[in-house]
């Protein structure tokens, strides 16, 4: 089955077009509305997507593998980001990400693979999220976590 907004999403597709000089200006806001929608950006969603803000599938599907908020394989409900750049590196996010793979029994950065079988976590390296001072640091959905260790991993893994 084809995919389609919501009559919700619709209207809200249709209210931020008035706010952009371009249709096609608003496909990153519209690509959030999909997401949020189907919870990843499927070959169907690029498509839909292209139609309504006139551009080709190609230059949506080069928007959603460029950024990395925006999924191009199925992901679970809750993913987990763990920064892997230099001062996260330093302050041994190795160790983190080994536990949370080792905990939920899934891989890093594997399309498909990094989700756990029972449909909450998806696993995924990422680059900084602004929490240097901080480190290793990872994300929860929107949430932010700072100074980890393993044992802190397992109190926020039981939160969900």
């Amino acid at each position: 089955m084809a995919f389609e907004f919501t009559p919700e999403n619709l209207a809200e597709f249709n209210e931020l077009v008035t706010h952009y000089p371009q249709k096609r200006a608003v496909m990153l806001p519209a690509l959030h509305i999909a997401q949020k929608q189907n919870g990843w950006i499927s070959p169907d969603v690029m498509d839909y997507i292209a139609k309504q803000v006139g551009v080709s599938t190609a230059q949506v599907q080069d928007v959603v593998t460029f950024y990395p908020m925006f999924f191009d394989h199925e992901v679970n409900k809750h993913i987990i980001r763990v920064c892997h750049t230099l001062p996260c590196a330093l302050c041994n996010c190795r160790a983190i990400k080994d536990h949370l793979a080792q905990k939920l029994g899934v891989p890093f950065d594997a399309p498909g693979d990094s989700n756990t079988a029972d449909g909450k976590f998806t696993l995924l390296s990422t680059e900084c999220l602004a929490a240097c001072d901080k480190a290793p640091v990872m994300m929860v959905d929107d949430d932010l976590y700072e100074n980890l260790t393993p044992e802190k991993v397992d109190a926020i893994l039981a939160k969900f």
